[in-house]
């Protein structure tokens, strides 16, 4: 029996891509950490990635800590510093930037308790049934491990995670559903109702990926067939017509259905762009910087 082999029942659980370079988003915590070392048992080639976003006093010594992990599961090791000031908004930015300095096929260390912050983040913000979906599966391979579980997986290795003092900041909304709202659902439910909210997730994203299905066999630039179809479809065609660079909100999904339905010539969209309707077609244009208001039919 090999000296990790008692780490097999949590590999057997992850989800890991079949072909590498496996490349890991590693801060350091428990989660990234047992991310790095279970990538590490695949057998593929793993890249640690760590993201120092300039923050904190100790970045040089936790990038030292993750490398000196890399080291040790045989893992290449690349880190990117970055320059962000504290202020409003503090946490979107920073996951912004990060996720702008590490690769596309970045894998992270989510987990099951993860995915449950996130749906009730997203309920937070009134997402429909994508939201519910919460995170796909494909870069999140430890998404059905449970935090605690991570915990283990680095005792078994004998590995001390990185304690980030940012996780028990009440200003991040996800820390208050973590540390809040959770364990009063718990209380409620007399249960742990993570599981419950992840099974809800999972149903979500198999109804979703049907209606993202239906939606694609709309020709969103025909405005009559756009018109008539179901709101639920028609309104996904749209959102997945202007996604590209510049995810629509719920807003510009409605003044599209509106140039399509006749009640207007045409709308202004996000990302300086606009929606026109000429001979029963939609088509995206390109907004100059001084422009006239797109003047409504009648």
């Amino acid at each position: 029996m090999g000296k990790y082999d008692v780490l097999d029942p949590f590999l057997k659980r992850c989800l890991f891509p079949r072909s590498g370079p496996l490349h890991c988003a590693v801060s350091g915590g428990a989660d990234s950490a047992a991310l790095l070392i279970l990538a590490s048992l695949t057998g593929a080639n793993v890249v640690a990635h760590h993201v120092d976003h300039g923050l904190r006093p100790n970045g040089k010594d936790e990038s030292n800590h993750v490398e000196k992990l890399a080291s040790q599961v045989g893992a290449d090791f690349r880190s990117v510093i970055l320059s962000l000031e504290d202020g409003p908004n503090l946490e979107a930015r920073a996951r912004e930037a990060r996720f702008a300095s590490l690769p596309e096929d970045v894998l992270t260390g989510h987990t099951a308790d993860d995915q449950a912050e996130t749906i009730l983040l997203h309920l937070l913000r009134g997402g429909g049934p994508d939201a519910l979906a919460g995170m796909r599966d494909h870069q999140h391979p430890i998404i059905r491990l449970r935090r605690a579980d991570t915990e283990s997986v680095c005792q078994i290795f004998q590995w001390r995670p990185i304690e980030d003092p940012s996780n028990d900041d009440p200003r991040f909304r996800r820390n208050r559903i973590r540390h809040e709202i959770l364990p009063l659902l718990n209380d409620v439910a007399q249960r742990d109702v993570v599981p419950l909210l992840v099974r809800a997730g999972q149903i979500a994203e198999k109804d979703s990926d049907l209606l993202d299905q239906l939606a694609g066999e709309i020709d969103v630039t025909d405005a009559a067939a756009l018109a008539a179809a179901p709101l639920a479809l028609s309104r996904r065609a749209i959102r997945a017509w202007l996604r590209e660079g510049h995810p629509p909100d719920l807003a510009s999904v409605e003044r599209v259905l509106e140039v399509a339905r006749g009640e207007s010539l045409g709308t202004e969209i996000t990302g300086g762009r606009s929606v026109r309707r000429t001979d029963g077609k939609l088509r995206i244009e390109t907004l100059a910087k001084e422009h006239c208001e797109i003047p409504e039919s009648g």
